[in-house]
């Protein structure tokens, strides 16, 4: 038996508020959309993770969605840019990622991170 994908899904009260959150700041694009369930995804393969805490550490609360990037700087912009408030950094975490945190639309903690 082989996992071939483990999607994350997210109560959303509005549907459309965290589709345009994610494509605006993640650059995601809408896959499927029914209305009241969409599909978000980047058209690229990735691993299969499955994270499991007790805490988000340094004290933080375990995140909804950890999100890996490889510009967090633009990232961090675009999150900015659409008005959106930053909960904690950037910082530079000791265990090899800079980081920053902000909540979606939906109330939904996003850990957006970069291996350094």
């Amino acid at each position: 038996m082989t996992v071939k994908r483990i999607t994350a899904t997210l109560n959303a009260p509005s549907v459309a508020a965290l589709e345009t959150f994610y494509q605006q700041v993640f650059g995601l694009k809408t896959q499927m959309d029914f209305g009241w369930f969409a599909t978000l995804g980047s058209g690229k393969p990735a691993p299969v993770q499955l994270n499991l805490a007790s805490s988000g550490g340094d004290g933080k609360p375990v995140p909804e969605l950890s999100i890996e990037v490889d510009n967090l700087d633009e990232v961090h912009a675009l999150a900015l840019k659409h008005g959106h408030d930053i909960l904690y950094g950037p910082a530079e975490e000791d265990y090899g990622v800079r980081r920053f945190m902000l909540l979606d639309p939906a109330d939904n903690l996003i850990n957006v991170m970069q291996h350094l």
